[in-house]
Protein backbone atom coordinates (compact mmCIF):
# COMPACT_ATOMS: atom_id res chain seq x y z
CA UNK A 1 0.00 0.00 0.00
CA UNK A 2 1.27 3.47 -0.90
CA UNK A 3 1.81 6.10 1.79
CA UNK A 4 -1.52 7.85 2.41
CA UNK A 5 -0.06 11.32 2.94
CA UNK A 6 1.92 11.41 -0.26
CA UNK A 7 -0.12 9.66 -2.95
CA UNK A 8 -2.21 12.80 -3.54
CA UNK A 9 0.74 15.18 -3.78
CA UNK A 10 1.15 17.07 -7.02
CA UNK A 11 4.56 15.81 -8.07
CA UNK A 12 4.38 17.74 -11.32
CA UNK A 13 4.20 20.89 -9.23
CA UNK A 14 7.03 19.71 -6.99
CA UNK A 15 9.16 19.14 -10.08
CA UNK A 16 8.65 22.76 -11.18
CA UNK A 17 11.45 24.75 -9.59
CA UNK A 18 9.70 27.99 -10.50
CA UNK A 19 6.56 27.09 -8.57
CA UNK A 20 7.83 25.16 -5.57
CA UNK A 21 10.81 25.32 -3.25
CA UNK A 22 13.41 22.71 -2.41
CA UNK A 23 12.08 22.74 1.15
CA UNK A 24 8.68 21.60 -0.13
CA UNK A 25 10.34 18.75 -2.01
CA UNK A 26 12.33 17.77 1.08
CA UNK A 27 9.16 17.73 3.18
CA UNK A 28 7.36 15.60 0.58
CA UNK A 29 10.19 13.06 0.57
CA UNK A 30 10.27 12.95 4.37
CA UNK A 31 6.50 12.31 4.39
CA UNK A 32 7.00 9.31 2.09
CA UNK A 33 9.79 7.78 4.14
CA UNK A 34 8.04 8.28 7.46
CA UNK A 35 5.11 6.16 6.34
CA UNK A 36 7.13 3.17 5.14
CA UNK A 37 8.05 0.78 7.99
CA UNK A 38 10.97 -0.72 6.07
CA UNK A 39 12.60 2.68 5.64
CA UNK A 40 12.11 3.66 9.23
CA UNK A 41 13.57 0.34 10.38
CA UNK A 42 16.73 0.98 8.34
CA UNK A 43 17.04 4.59 9.45
CA UNK A 44 16.56 3.67 13.12
CA UNK A 45 19.12 0.88 12.77
CA UNK A 46 21.74 3.30 11.39
CA UNK A 47 21.04 5.73 14.21
CA UNK A 48 20.75 3.24 17.05
CA UNK A 49 23.93 1.39 16.10
CA UNK A 50 25.64 4.81 16.05
CA UNK A 51 27.19 4.08 12.68
CA UNK A 52 29.68 6.84 12.04
CA UNK A 53 28.30 9.36 9.49
CA UNK A 54 25.74 6.75 8.43
CA UNK A 55 23.05 7.37 5.79
CA UNK A 56 20.51 5.53 3.66
CA UNK A 57 21.13 6.64 0.07
CA UNK A 58 20.27 6.47 -3.60
CA UNK A 59 18.08 3.89 -5.34
CA UNK A 60 15.95 2.69 -2.47
CA UNK A 61 14.94 6.31 -1.90
CA UNK A 62 14.31 7.79 -5.35
CA UNK A 63 12.83 4.57 -6.73
CA UNK A 64 10.33 4.53 -3.88
CA UNK A 65 9.26 8.05 -4.87
CA UNK A 66 8.80 6.91 -8.46
CA UNK A 67 6.62 4.04 -7.23
CA UNK A 68 4.49 6.51 -5.31
CA UNK A 69 4.20 8.79 -8.34
CA UNK A 70 3.25 5.93 -10.69
CA UNK A 71 1.06 4.09 -8.18
CA UNK A 72 3.16 0.93 -8.28
CA UNK A 73 3.90 -1.44 -5.36
CA UNK A 74 6.19 0.36 -2.95
CA UNK A 75 9.09 -2.08 -3.46
CA UNK A 76 8.76 -2.36 -7.26
CA UNK A 77 12.18 -2.45 -8.95
CA UNK A 78 14.19 -1.95 -5.76
CA UNK A 79 17.03 -4.47 -5.73
CA UNK A 80 18.80 -3.22 -2.60
CA UNK A 81 19.04 -0.52 0.06
CA UNK A 82 22.37 1.27 0.15
CA UNK A 83 23.70 2.17 3.59
CA UNK A 84 26.87 4.24 3.53
CA UNK A 85 29.05 5.52 6.33
CA UNK A 86 32.42 7.16 6.78
CA UNK A 87 34.98 5.88 9.26
CA UNK A 88 38.52 6.94 8.45
CA UNK A 89 39.83 5.34 11.64
CA UNK A 90 39.62 1.86 10.16
CA UNK A 91 40.14 1.38 6.42
CA UNK A 92 40.38 -2.41 6.61
CA UNK A 93 37.99 -4.80 4.90
CA UNK A 94 37.59 -6.54 8.26
CA UNK A 95 36.42 -3.31 9.89
CA UNK A 96 33.86 -2.73 7.16
CA UNK A 97 32.69 -6.33 7.33
CA UNK A 98 32.09 -5.98 11.07
CA UNK A 99 29.72 -3.07 10.40
CA UNK A 100 28.00 -5.05 7.64
CA UNK A 101 27.41 -7.91 10.08
CA UNK A 102 26.07 -5.50 12.70
CA UNK A 103 23.52 -4.04 10.32
CA UNK A 104 22.47 -7.41 8.91
CA UNK A 105 22.06 -8.86 12.40
CA UNK A 106 19.91 -5.91 13.46
CA UNK A 107 17.70 -6.26 10.36
CA UNK A 108 17.56 -10.01 9.62
CA UNK A 109 14.44 -9.72 7.43
CA UNK A 110 16.29 -7.30 5.13
CA UNK A 111 19.65 -9.04 5.30
CA UNK A 112 19.82 -9.89 1.58
CA UNK A 113 18.73 -6.40 0.52
CA UNK A 114 21.25 -4.35 2.49
CA UNK A 115 24.40 -2.99 0.84
CA UNK A 116 26.69 -1.45 3.48
CA UNK A 117 29.92 0.36 2.51
CA UNK A 118 32.52 2.50 4.27
CA UNK A 119 33.08 5.48 1.97
CA UNK A 120 36.44 6.21 3.59
CA UNK A 121 37.95 3.17 1.87
CA UNK A 122 36.29 3.23 -1.58
CA UNK A 123 39.40 4.71 -3.21
CA UNK A 124 41.37 1.61 -2.11
CA UNK A 125 39.42 -0.79 -4.33
CA UNK A 126 37.57 1.33 -6.90
CA UNK A 127 40.27 1.49 -9.62
CA UNK A 128 40.90 -2.24 -9.55
CA UNK A 129 37.19 -2.91 -9.95
CA UNK A 130 36.20 -0.17 -12.42
CA UNK A 131 39.46 0.64 -14.19
CA UNK A 132 39.72 4.32 -13.27
CA UNK A 133 41.00 6.18 -10.21
CA UNK A 134 38.77 7.49 -7.45
CA UNK A 135 39.87 10.26 -5.14
CA UNK A 136 39.75 9.77 -1.36
CA UNK A 137 36.51 11.18 0.00
CA UNK A 138 36.12 13.66 2.85
CA UNK A 139 32.84 12.38 4.32
CA UNK A 140 29.94 10.10 3.47
CA UNK A 141 28.02 12.86 1.67
CA UNK A 142 31.03 13.62 -0.51
CA UNK A 143 30.34 10.33 -2.30
CA UNK A 144 26.96 11.58 -3.60
CA UNK A 145 28.73 14.02 -5.90
CA UNK A 146 30.40 11.11 -7.74
CA UNK A 147 27.26 9.13 -8.65
CA UNK A 148 26.64 8.44 -12.35
CA UNK A 149 23.42 10.48 -12.30
CA UNK A 150 22.62 13.66 -10.42
CA UNK A 151 19.20 12.11 -9.81
CA UNK A 152 20.80 9.32 -7.79
CA UNK A 153 22.33 11.73 -5.28
CA UNK A 154 19.93 11.65 -2.35
CA UNK A 155 20.40 10.55 1.26
CA UNK A 156 18.36 10.25 4.43
CA UNK A 157 19.32 10.11 8.09
CA UNK A 158 17.20 9.93 11.25
CA UNK A 159 17.75 12.34 14.12
CA UNK A 160 17.29 11.64 17.82
CA UNK A 161 13.86 13.27 17.61
CA UNK A 162 12.81 10.87 14.82
CA UNK A 163 12.91 13.71 12.30
CA UNK A 164 14.31 12.74 8.91
CA UNK A 165 17.22 14.75 7.54
CA UNK A 166 17.46 14.79 3.73
CA UNK A 167 20.63 15.61 1.79
CA UNK A 168 20.57 16.07 -1.99
CA UNK A 169 23.52 18.05 -3.41
CA UNK A 170 21.80 18.52 -6.79
CA UNK A 171 18.31 19.01 -5.40
CA UNK A 172 15.21 16.83 -5.64
CA UNK A 173 13.41 18.34 -8.65
CA UNK A 174 14.68 15.71 -11.08
CA UNK A 175 13.45 12.92 -8.82
CA UNK A 176 9.99 14.51 -8.63
CA UNK A 177 10.01 14.94 -12.41
CA UNK A 178 11.08 11.31 -12.99
CA UNK A 179 14.02 12.59 -14.99
CA UNK A 180 17.44 10.92 -15.04
CA UNK A 181 20.23 13.48 -15.51
CA UNK A 182 23.94 12.67 -16.03
CA UNK A 183 26.59 13.68 -13.53
CA UNK A 184 29.81 14.57 -15.33
CA UNK A 185 32.08 14.66 -12.30
CA UNK A 186 33.12 11.10 -13.16
CA UNK A 187 33.78 9.76 -16.71
CA UNK A 188 31.02 7.23 -16.33
CA UNK A 189 28.88 7.02 -19.52
CA UNK A 190 28.79 3.22 -19.52
CA UNK A 191 27.45 3.00 -15.99
CA UNK A 192 24.96 5.77 -16.69
CA UNK A 193 23.67 4.03 -19.83
CA UNK A 194 23.42 0.68 -18.04
CA UNK A 195 21.47 2.11 -15.12
CA UNK A 196 19.28 4.21 -17.42
CA UNK A 197 18.29 1.14 -19.47
CA UNK A 198 17.42 -0.86 -16.38
CA UNK A 199 15.34 1.92 -14.86
CA UNK A 200 13.55 2.77 -18.11
CA UNK A 201 12.44 -0.86 -18.36
CA UNK A 202 11.04 -0.73 -14.83
CA UNK A 203 9.59 2.80 -15.01
CA UNK A 204 8.66 3.51 -18.67
CA UNK A 205 7.51 7.00 -17.66
CA UNK A 206 11.09 7.96 -16.87
CA UNK A 207 12.72 10.67 -18.98
CA UNK A 208 16.36 9.88 -19.77
CA UNK A 209 18.63 12.83 -20.48
CA UNK A 210 21.36 11.44 -22.79
CA UNK A 211 25.00 11.54 -21.78
CA UNK A 212 26.52 14.53 -23.59
CA UNK A 213 30.12 13.77 -24.56
CA UNK A 214 30.91 17.43 -25.19
CA UNK A 215 29.54 18.43 -21.79
CA UNK A 216 31.55 15.68 -20.12
CA UNK A 217 34.78 16.74 -21.79
CA UNK A 218 34.14 20.38 -21.05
Amino acid sequence: MLPSKTCTKDFCLLADIAETTELERVEALADILQEIPRFMDILRCIRDLQIRDGWLVSGGIYQTIWNVITDRPIDHGIKDYDVIYFDGRDLSYEGEDAVIQQVQSALPDLRELLEVRNQARVHLWYEQRFGRPYRPLDCAMDSLTTYAARTHAVAAQLGKDDQICIHAPFGLANISAMRLVPNYSQPNPETYAEKAARMKALWPELEIVPWDVSAASG
